[in-house]
Parts: structure tokens; sequence; C-alpha cells
């Protein structure tokens, strides 16, 4: 795995903060857990790129942000939940379709995505209720997507670029992004020279297939700024399923409706929808075991759906 494969920098006078990944082996892991087609591989991969940058911005390591789009398009919803430790996870409601390419030759993610819909950004930092934002979709290419979050949402004027490279055998090549933010530091002339180095740079794959790292985009995004690297930190796909998360997630539907499926089917099969693992729980054993107190009956886990 690239080590310290996510880098956070700022300009000399911290007006403008910047966050760029190769997240190349995050997205070849997912391609082979979901097996996706090449224009599900490049949405799913851009969305879980865009999410392991949001997730450096978290203070806490257990705080959360989950970047959910239900575009309408024929992937259906697609979902990338990271941390603050670096790890990132995603899921693709149809991870196999088949779109013909864009005039310029390029997959045609926005197609697949849809714009009838919106990217809802949660991050939950531990507190009562999480936070919400909600955007219409621009494009359904991703990145322009989480741009108007950024500005919507936060008021906070960006820059995201993300990229995914599908090889013609459907292997991932490259991946990766950076997102740049302007704080209230930032002055009219320093805006205007970030503006004619973004429209300079070269696509983030194209930089990637050259051999330029995260540290070139820093130096070529803040051309003229003096960077400083704040921090650099490895960011990795990794999903935190487990048999007691399955097994709340169970009790969160509560003790009859647990009753009524074992009366169906003793032997439960549940799915982990980030992964692909399969659990299977003997729901008259759950049921023995079940917590006295209501205390124990915890939220539904996102990501695992029971089969019957």
């Amino acid at each position: 795995m690239s080590e310290n494969n996510l880098l956070r920098g700022i300009s000399d006078n911290g007006g403008v903060v910047f966050y760029g990944i190769d997240s190349t082996d995050i997205v070849r892991e997912m391609e082979r857990l979901h097996k996706t087609s090449a224009v599900t591989t490049a949405a799913l991969g851009r969305l879980l790129t865009a999410a392991a940058m949001m997730g450096a911005m978290l203070k806490g390591s257990r705080d959360t942000v989950t970047l959910q789009i239900n575009g309408g398009g024929p992937a259906g919803r697609l979902l990338a939940v990271a941390d603050g430790a670096g790890h990132v996870k995603g899921y693709v409601q149809n991870p196999v379709v088949e779109l013909p390419p864009r005039a310029d030759g390029h997959l045609d993610v926005g197609a697949a995505v849809g714009t009838d819909g919106t990217l809802d950004v949660i991050r939950d930092m531990g507190l009562r209720e999480p936070y919400i934002g909600q955007v219409p979709l621009v494009s359904g290419e991703i990145a322009e997507d989480v741009t108007r979050y950024f500005a919507v949402s936060e008021q906070t004027p960006s820059v995201c670029a993300l990229g995914v490279l599908v090889n013609a055998d459907l292997s991932v090549q490259c991946a990766g992004g950076f997102i740049l933010q302007l704080l209230p530091g930032a002055t009219e002339e320093e805006i205007t020279r970030l503006e004619a180095n973004i429209k300079a740079m070269p696509a983030v794959t194209a930089m990637l297939s050259e051999g330029k790292t995260v540290r070139d985009m820093l130096d070529l995004a803040l051309a003229g700024f003096e960077p400083d690297v704040l921090d650099t930190a490895p960011a990795v796909y990794r999903c935190d399923c487990s048999e007691e998360r399955v097994h709340r997630m169970l009790r969160s539907l509560g003790r009859k409706e647990v009753e009524r499926l074992r009366d169906e089917d003793p032997h439960a099969e549940v799915d982990c929808q980030f992964c692909d693992k399969v659990y299977r729980v003997d729901l008259n054993d759950l049921l023995a075991a079940w917590p006295e107190t209501p205390q124990a009956e915890g939220e539904p886990e996102t990501g695992a759906a029971a089969q019957e």
C-alpha cells in the first residue's frame, strides 16, 4: 500500500490550504471487492478519493464523514465513508454499468451517476446530532459536485479535482485528487494567481501517469505561494464490519422483528455492502443472549443488509 499517500499543505501566508492524495491502491481494492465496470470504478473511485481527503479535515480519528449521491443514473446510489484515521470504504448500488464514452473519449461518469438528485454530506463528530449538508448535483462528475458542496454548505471557496484512470482490462492504472480551500486571509491577487495555476495544471491522472507525486501536485497548485507541507499520512480502503456490529444491527430491529425473522428462518445471512463479507447468524442464539436493558439496542449499522 502507498505509504503516506495523503498530504496536507498550506501557503506561506496561511491563505490557501491544500489536501492531496494518491488513491490508486484505495480504488484498486474497491474494484477488487465490488468487481465494478470501468465507469462505476471511475465514479465510486472519485467519491472515495474525495471522502478520504475530507476525512483528513476531521478533528478526531473516530469522527466520520459520509458522502452519498443519488443522481437517478443507472449506477444507482453511491456511498463513501471515511474517518479521521485514514480509513475509507465505499459502495455502489449497481456495480456494473456499460455506457458509451463521451465525445472526448473519457468515461461518462456524469451519465452513470445522473444529475437528478443530490450530494449529501454527513459529518459525525460524536455529538448528539450529526451535521448534514445537501446540495443539488451539478454534473454528476463528482468533483464539481464536491466543489459546489463546499461553496454552498460550508461557505468555503474551494477547488476539487479528482481522477481515476481505468485500463482496457478494467484494472486501475492510477487515481488521485486534490482539494484547495481559500481561507479568510486570501487576497484578490492570490486568488487570481491560484486560478491561473489551476488552469495550467494537467489532469490529475495525467500527472500521476507521468510519475508525479502528491507533493508535485501541491507545488504546481501553489506555485508562487511558497507552500509548506503540514503533514502526511497513510489512507487505505478498510471496512470495519464485525460480527458484533452485525449483532447490534439486528438488535436495533427490535426483539419482535428478530423473532419474526427467526420464525421464518432461524439462520440469517447478513452481507456487508462495503466488503461483501457474509455473516451467518443463528437468530435463536441471538435471542437467547438478548440484553435485558433497551439501551443495548443500537442504531442501525450502515452497509449491512439482512437476507431472509
